[in-house]
């Protein structure tokens, strides 16, 4: 199978770019996340080619990844920001996005979040609920603003990938259902301090097909349809993100070939002139990263071999939270027969394993290569069992940066305080 982009072996090792891998995890040490900037604005272009000439803005998710150089070199790029809590709000100001290319999605958001929104004038909250409307309104009037919003519809549209990412069923928490989508937008449109611009539709992530896209969109422009006759004008129509990876033989389609699908549907029913607003993130960052990790012991065992790396679920979540494949590549490989291996991290959880059931053929302190850890691995880390969390490095040709320092114990007990 072929390694992702800017990914390759050279002279028996593996190169992001053009720094040797195993030179990055004897440097900085592992766990170490690095990242590719020339993969990231690749997957980048894809989407600007498949909307050029388009009136369009593309708000990178950065719950994918919210790194401040990641979301710096995106921004420069071009994007506006997705955020999804108060939060994010300053990570994005940290970076250098201009307010007003700022979404606000998420079906939790605070008063103090919609507050310091509304002061900072960001270009549209994401709605969720007839509750949500009423207190953002509410808000709105206390500081004498106008909130823009769409309204999140839930189209019931399958997105066929894993429950947990799914976000476009009935039974999923996001967005106004179907059929009380057009009284939610008359009721929108009469709060005073709300100012209707758009629609939105998010159905769910690691979407490796065209079809859900398809269908969600037919679902919405019929809302379209029934808003505007009602007499309630959308300027922009939001249609999320999504768009998966390639982890394990995964054929999405690229972003340049989905949306002239897309927009040509949208030609068709007559909204070619509307301004769009998608939110891709893990399709961005998804394939631009990797987490380096040492082997530390190898425990072969009578019906399983264990290899344990100091990688844990702490840093790489996704297997334990989603039975999620990443590929694992030795850094530096070593010639012999292979064994089966489960790779484990040291975490005290039988739920804290990389990958199974892989051919390697490893010694304790080899290095090994965890692809497609850009997205939803350093941002969804944590320091259980007080780990600390990795250092990330950025990969720009032969230039190499740290882009975030490894924690240290310390760093975290830092705002915790002892008894008398």
């Amino acid at each position: 199978m072929p390694l992702p982009a800017h990914l390759t072996q050279r002279n028996g090792e593996l190169y992001f770019e053009d720094v040797a891998l195993d030179h990055l995890a004897q440097q900085h040490g592992t766990p170490l996340f690095v990242y590719s900037k020339a993969a990231m604005l690749d997957a980048l272009s894809s989407y600007q080619r498949g909307l050029a000439g388009r009136d369009h803005l593309i708000c990178y998710a950065m719950k994918a990844n919210s790194s401040l150089a990641i979301l710096q070199t995106l921004v420069r790029a071009g994007c506006g920001l997705d955020i999804v809590s108060g939060g994010e709000l300053e990570r994005a100001l940290a970076a250098g996005c201009a307010p007003e290319r700022i979404v606000f999605s998420g079906v939790g958001k605070s008063r103090d979040d919609m507050r310091r929104a509304l002061e900072l004038g960001i270009g549209c909250f994401n709605v969720e609920s007839r509750s949500e409307l009423d207190t953002l309104d509410a808000v709105a009037r206390s500081v004498q603003r106008r909130a823009r919003v769409s309204v999140r519809v839930n189209p019931d549209v399958d997105a066929r990938t894993h429950p947990y990412i799914s976000t476009g069923l009935k039974g999923n928490k996001f967005g106004i259902a179907h059929g009380e989508v057009l009284e939610t937008y008359r009721h929108a449109a009469s709060c005073a301090a709300l100012e209707v611009v758009g629609i939105d539709c998010h159905i769910g992530s690691q979407i490796t097909e065209s079809s859900p896209y398809l269908d969600a969109m037919d679902r919405v422009l019929d809302l379209v349809d029934a808003i505007e006759a009602a007499g309630i004008r959308l300027h922009h129509i939001d249609f999320g993100g999504g768009l998966g990876i390639d982890y394990n033989g995964d054929t999405p389609p690229a972003a340049d070939q989905l949306w002239p699908q897309l927009l040509a549907r949208l030609d068709a029913r007559g909204y070619g002139d509307r301004k769009v607003t998608i939110e891709p993130g893990r399709s961005i960052v998804g394939n631009a990263g990797v987490c380096l990790t040492e082997v530390l012991y190898t425990k072969p065992g009578e019906h399983k071999n264990f290899l344990i790396v100091d990688a844990a679920m702490n840093d790489l979540p996704r297997p334990a939270m989603y039975q999620a494949f990443h590929r694992i590549e030795p850094v530096k490989p070593r010639a012999g027969d292979p064994a089966i291996w489960d790779v484990v991290g040291p975490v005290c959880e039988s739920g804290d394993w990389i990958g199974r059931d892989r051919a390697l053929t490893v010694q304790a302190g080899d290095r090994l290569a965890v692809l497609s850890a850009g997205a939803y691995c350093m941002s969804m880390a944590s320091n259980y069992n007080t780990r600390g969390r990795a250092a990330e490095v950025l990969v720009d040709g032969q230039t190499t940066t740290v882009i975030r320092q490894r924690e240290s114990a310390a760093d975290q007990m830092r705002l915790e305080t002892l008894l008398p």
